[in-house]
């Protein structure tokens, strides 16, 4: 089908004006001389820049490696489907929603403590261990791990769901286990060589959300001093202009942060030890890789991760409804529905999350779709890297300017100019989510309708979009997953005035509300997992009848499009 270049350019211009005015505002904001003084002569900026490099380069690694290995011991094989399967309930899961179950878990009065209490430690009370908020990040690169490795995990499976990909690399593990490569040698020979230029972006989305993250920071990162986006956040909260001015100069220096280290990793695969490592061709030992694809097995990695979501989880429900819980009980005493009433009570926080998560969704939906049907393959491919660009700047520094941009529009601390911000934070998720189902699409099918005297709306609306469905929905239900998690852009746009269950969640993990932070935090990670459960039930494949012998069949469609 032709391209539209007209659609496509106002699809442009309508991500432009808000993205290009936010990066000039931003600009002009990081230009005070005297700012960035204050920040070079600041006491915490060394130390928590080094902080901050620390923990999301860590988490970013290890993420990477848990990821990579899991790969390997998955693909191509029948716990490769069940892993996949998974993936969208861990998903699901915000990342302060996991942070403040996770502190529930290992918090010096938490679950893990109160069962080894009675029989291990001896401990009547909680003793005065930094198992949260530790100097060292260690808490916050736990949550940063546990949260992303999944998130690879899914960004592998778009590009390996693909039947032409995964057909080819299966059988080019095969042409090198026939040559004497062990399983796990020629996986990483053939496979990760291949798949990692496809990780490159999503793991420079995880290393700048590491570097730039707030509201998991505030929960369980390190607090004397605490990371650099915190420090910019707080500065930017001032009254005072000075202040306001040193916190754009700490998110430019974030911002120049993850240009260095991105730059790290886009050289890695140029480097002579890599392709030395990776390339070499050595057979390697057989015995050091035992290995089979062919098993039953589920790996255990994998099932550590799924229990400890699980865990995460109850851990949060059970806390929701706790009443007196005196330490080392293992269970409370006394058990409520009072931090669900008051939940309930405030119905405008709901309200508002809803509405946000649900316009947002729908915005980035139809933005993406229009985009991939009527966009040029030239466009999409040279400018997907700008599209992307909310994903991988630090928000700090992308919120300041669209900040300015909407106090010039009238629309600072408005549910529309929080509506902007959570659309441009949603739609490169929902791009991503959707691209690999929509560009594999069979092409055989449009011959057919036009064949048969079909215009493209007809054929969009009767063969392609209904195709699509299960993926067109599931990548609704990341954008409304994205939205209900967002914390900065909603403070910040909003002025404070527009609360969100994620705002209330993460104001309230400061306090010593136990049950309600709780409460608040479940139904944060309730909202998207509802959001994947309809988009999951809405998007079953129909089953239809025999086809009219008169009529022709249709091409067979590529299973990575009705995924």
């Amino acid at each position: 089908m032709r391209p539209n270049r007209s659609l496509a350019a106002l699809l442009l211009l309508l991500l432009a004006v808000p993205m290009g005015g936010a990066l000039a505002s931003a600009i002009v904001a990081g230009l005070h001389a005297s700012a960035w003084r204050a920040l070079a002569s600041d006491t915490q900026f060394l130390t928590s820049a080094a902080t901050t490099l620390w923990t999301a380069v860590t988490a970013s690694l290890l993420a990477g490696v848990v990821a990579a290995g899991l790969l390997c011991a998955v693909f191509p094989g029948p716990a490769w489907s069940r892993m996949v399967r998974v993936l969208g309930p861990m998903l699901a899961v915000p990342h302060v929603a996991f942070a403040i179950g996770l502190m529930a878990l290992v918090a010096p009065s938490g679950w893990l403590l109160r069962a080894l209490s009675p029989w291990a430690t001896g401990f009547n009370a909680p003793p005065p261990w930094p198992t949260t908020q530790d100097p060292w990040g260690l808490g916050l690169i736990a949550v940063l791990v546990f949260k992303e490795v999944p998130f690879l995990l899914w960004a592998a499976a778009t590009q390996l769901q693909r039947s032409d990909v995964a057909e080819r690399l299966a059988r080019e593990l095969a042409l090198a286990r026939s040559l004497g490569y062990a399983p796990g040698t020629a996986w990483w020979r053939v496979v990760w060589p291949q798949l990692w230029p496809r990780l490159r972006w999503p793991l420079l989305a995880i290393l700048a959300y590491g570097l730039t993250v707030v509201d998991v920071a505030l929960v369980i990162g390190p607090t004397s001093p605490p990371t650099l986006a915190v420090l910019a956040w707080t500065w930017l909260q001032d009254a005072d202009p000075a202040q306001n001015a040193q916190g754009a100069a700490a998110a430019w220096a974030l911002a120049f942060m993850l240009l260095v280290v991105a730059g790290v990793i886009w050289q890695i695969p140029k480097l002579a030890l890599w392709r030395s490592r990776w390339t070499n061709g050595v057979r390697g030992r057989p015995a050091q890789h035992k290995r089979q694809h062919a098993g039953p097995t589920t790996p255990n990695s994998l099932m550590v991760l799924i229990g400890v979501y699980l865990a995460v989880m109850l851990a949060l429900l059970a806390g929701s409804v706790s009443g007196v819980w005196a330490f080392p009980a293992w269970l409370p005493q006394t058990f409520t529905s009072d931090a669900w009433a008051s939940v309930g009570h405030s119905a405008s926080h709901l309200g508002a999350t809803l509405s946000l998560a649900l316009a947002s969704a729908a915005t980035g939906l139809l933005w993406s779709v229009a985009w991939l049907e009527f966009a040029p393959a030239r466009w999409d491919e040279s400018l997907r890297k700008v599209i992307y660009l909310p994903l991988v700047l630090p928000s700090v520094l992308w919120l300041v300017g669209l900040h300015q941009l909407t106090v010039f529009w009238g629309l600072d601390a408005t549910w529309s100019g929080v509506y902007i911000a959570h659309s441009l934070a949603t739609l490169p998720y929902v791009l991503i989510a959707m691209s690999p189902a929509y560009l594999g699409f069979d092409a055989r099918y449009w011959s057919i309708a036009a064949s048969l005297g079909k215009t493209r709306w007809q054929f969009l609306r009767q063969v392609k979009w209904p195709l699509l469905r299960a993926s067109l929905l599931a990548s609704a239900a990341v954008g409304f997953a994205v939205s209900v998690a967002q914390y900065l852009p909603t403070l910040f746009i909003g002025g404070g005035r527009l609360t969100t269950v994620t705002t209330e969640a993460v104001t309230l993990a400061a306090g010593a509300q136990r049950s309600l932070t709780s409460a608040y935090a479940a139904l944060q990670w309730l909202l998207p997992v509802l959001g994947f459960a309809l988009a999951a039930w809405l998007g079953q494949a129909r089953r239809f009848g025999a086809a009219h012998p008169g009529h022709p069949a249709l091409p067979a469609q590529s299973s990575h499009a009705t995924h």
